[in-house]
C-alpha cells in the first residue's frame, strides 16, 4: 500500500513544471541534484521587515504555492524529535521538530528511513579490468550496462519502480580502494602502535561490507603477523545492512576465515556507550554527509540567528518554521565554530553588512536571510569519539562540493529515483524515507571543530592526493592512461588524524 501510494506522489512529481525540466539530468544515482531557491516572508504579511521591537518569536517560512497560515496548528501541536519517532511504523502527523530531527528521521527511522528500508547499495559482480578498458568514457558505458543489469536481476525478484540505488567508490574500484585504506592503516599501526597493542579497526556505516573484507584480505595476505593481532569492528545502524554484512562473512571460504576477526554492532553511535581506552582506527567514508544538519536563518539587522523547525499537519504536509529560542545543541555549535575556526568561512552575514542591510530594506524583500545548514550531529560525533575513543585516529573522506543543492549555505542535494531515473527536488521537506538528503562537508570548518573539541592533530588533502600515495594506481589506469579512480571523485577530500 505505501509503495502505490509513493508511486503516485512520484507520478505528480514528474508531471509538475520544474521537475519534469530536470528529471533527465543523470540516469546513474551519483547523489547529486539539481534545486532552485525559495522565498521566505514573515506570518501572512509578505514583505514586511521587522525591527527589533517588532520582531516575534515565531516566523514562518511561506511559498508561493501553499500560503497557509499555521500558526495555531504550530502552537498546539507537540514538539518531538528522531529518538521519540524511532519506535513508529508510520510517518508521523501533527507535530513538530527542529530540522535536524527531520533529517534524521527520514534517513535513518529503522521502520522507513531511507538507510534503513529504501536504499540499495550497487554491486558491479567481478572487478573491472581497468587495464583492459580503452578509456573513462569505456569505463562508464561498461559500468552503465553492469547497473541496468543488476538492478534487472533485482526487478526479476521483486519489481520496485522506486528503489533507492547507489554506488561507492570501495564498490566501483574494488579491491584497490580497499588496499590503498589498509596500507594507510598497517603503515600508521606498525610506525606507532605495533608491537605494544593489537590493531583494532572500526567502521562507521560500512555499507556492503566490501571495505572490510578488502582491508582484511589485504592485511592477511600481505602481513600475516599483524592480521593475527588485527580487531575489525563495524557500527551499523541499519538492521538489514548489519544482516548483509554478516552475509558477506560466510559468502566464501576466504571471506568465512575473518569470522573470528570481526564484530558486527547493530547501533547508532549517538548512542554508544562503552570506552574504548586502546588505541583504534575509526573510519568514516561518505558517512558525514547524511548526519543530520540544523537549518539556522539570521536576521539581517540584528543578526540574531533563528532556528528551523519542521510542521507535520493532520494532512502530512510540510511547513517551516524559524524561532529565536536556539536549542543548546545548535547554540553549542555556533560557539564553537566562532571559538574554533581560525580562517573565514562562508555562511549568510559574512557580506558586507551595509550591502545586506540596504538590500533587506528593499520592498518585498525576505526578513532573514537564507538558511545554513550546521553540521550539529557531526559535532556530537566529535564529542562522542572524544568521550569514548580518546586515543583513536580517524580516517575520514567525503564530498566538499555538490553541484545542484537547494537554497541556502552548506544546503543539501535533495533527491530520489523513480523508474531508474534520478529526480531532485527543491527542498529536504519530503517524503521521509525515499529522498537521499545529502550535505557537503566544509572540510575547513570541520577540521577546526575537530580539533577543538578532540585536542588532535589532522591533515586534509584531495582524494585524488591519499589515492596516489596510498594506491596502486596502475593497477585502476586504463589503455588510454587515464585513471577512473582517481578523477571520479574530484570533490571529494580525505581528512587523516595525525599521531
Amino acid at each position: 500500500m505505501d509503495s502505490m501510494l509513493v508511486a503516485s506522489v512520484f507520478r505528480r512529481l514528474l508531471s509538475h513544471r520544474t521537475c519534469s525540466r530536470r528529471r533527465f539530468y543523470k540516469t546513474l544515482p551519483i547523489r547529486i541534484a539539481f534545486a532552485p531557491a525559495r522565498t521566505y516572508q514573515k506570518g501572512s504579511d509578505r514583505g514586511n521587515r521587522p525591527t527589533t521591537s517588532q520582531a516575534t518569536d515565531i516566523w514562518q517560512q511561506r511559498s508561493d504555492l501553499m500560503p497557509l497560515d499555521k500558526a495555531q496548528e504550530f502552537a498546539k501541536y507537540p514538539m518531538v524529535n528522531a529518538n521519540i519517532l524511532r519506535p513508529r511504523q508510520d510517518r508521523p502527523k501533527r507535530v513538530k521538530m527542529l530540522t535536524r530531527d527531520f533529517v534524521e528521521d527520514s534517513l535513518y527511522n529503522p521502520n522507513y528511513g531511507y538507510f534503513s528500508k529504501q536504499a540499495v547499495i550497487f554491486n558491479p559482480g567481478e572487478p573491472f579490468e581497468f587495464n583492459r578498458i580503452r578509456d573513462e568514457l569505456d569505463f562508464q558505458k561498461i559500468l552503465g550496462q553492469r547497473y541496468t543489469q543488476f538492478e534487472d536481476k533485482l526487478d526479476d525478484k521483486d519489481f520496485n519502480e522506486t528503489r533507492q540505488l547507489w554506488h561507492t567508490p570501495t564498490e566501483l574500484f574494488r579491491p584497490y580502494y580497499g588496499e590503498a585504506m589498509a596500507r594507510y592503516l598497517v603503515t600508521n599501526y606498525m610506525l606507532a602502535h605495533h608491537p605494544f597493542t593489537d590493531l583494532t579497526i572500526y567502521e562507521l556505516g560500512a555499507g556492503n561490507g566490501t571495505l572490510m573484507l578488502n582491508i582484511l584480505d589485504y592485511i592477511r595476505d600481505v602481513y600475516p603477523d599483524v592480521y593475527e593481532r588485527t580487531k575489525y569492528r563495524i557500527i551499523e545502524i541499519s538492521s538489514a545492512l548489519a544482516a548483509l554484512q554478516s552475509s558477506q562473512l560466510t559468502a566464501s571460504a576466504a571471506s568465512r576465515g575473518h569470522a573470528s576477526h570481526v564484530e558486527i554492532i547493530n547501533k547508532s553511535i549517538f548512542t554508544w556507550d562503552i570506552y574504548v581506552g586502546a588505541p583504534c582506527y575509526f573510519i568514516a567514508l561518505e558517512v558525514f554527509d547524511n548526519f543530520a544538519h540544523d537549518a539556522i536563518r539570521y536576521d539581517p539587522f540584528t543578526e540574531q540567528p533563528h532556528q528551523g523547525m519542521v510542521l507535520i499537519d493532520n494532512e502530512g504536509e510540510f511547513y517551516e518554521f524559524y524561532t529565536k529560542d536556539i536549542d543548546p545543541v545548535a547554540d553549542r555549535f555556533l560557539r564553537v565554530r566562532h571559538a574554533a575556526c581560525s580562517k573565514p568561512f562562508k555562511h549568510p552575514l559574512s557580506g558586507n553588512r551595509l550591502v545586506r542591510n540596504l538590500r533587506s530594506r528593499l520592498p518585498f524583500a525576505p526578513n532573514l536571510t537564507v538558511p545554513e545548514y550546521i553540521p550539529t550531529r557531526l559535532m556530537q560525533f566529535f564529542e562522542t569519539l572524544r568521550d569514548y575513543f580518546p586515543q583513536h585516529q580517524l580516517i575520514t573522506s567525503d564530498f566538499n562540493e555538490l553541484p545542484g543543492r537547494v537554497a541556502g549555505y552548506s544546503s543539501p542535494a535533495v533527491q530520489t529515483r523513480y523508474q531508474r531515473r534520478t529526480v531532485p527536488v527543491t527542498t529536504p521537506f519530503v517524503q521521509q524515507g525515499y529522498f537521499d538528503i545529502i550535505f557537503p562537508v566544509d572540510f575547513q570548518v570541520m577540521e577546526d571543530i575537530y580539533r577543538a573539541i578532540t585536542g588532535k592533530l589532522t591533515r586534509v588533502m584531495s582524494h585524488k592526493e591519499f589515492l596516489q600515495r596510498w594506491a596502486y594506481v596502475e593497477e585502476t589506469r586504463t589503455i588510454s592512461g587515464e585513471n577512473p579512480m582517481l578523477s571520479w571523485y574530484q570533490n571529494a577530500s580525505t581528512m587523516l588524524g595525525v599521531t
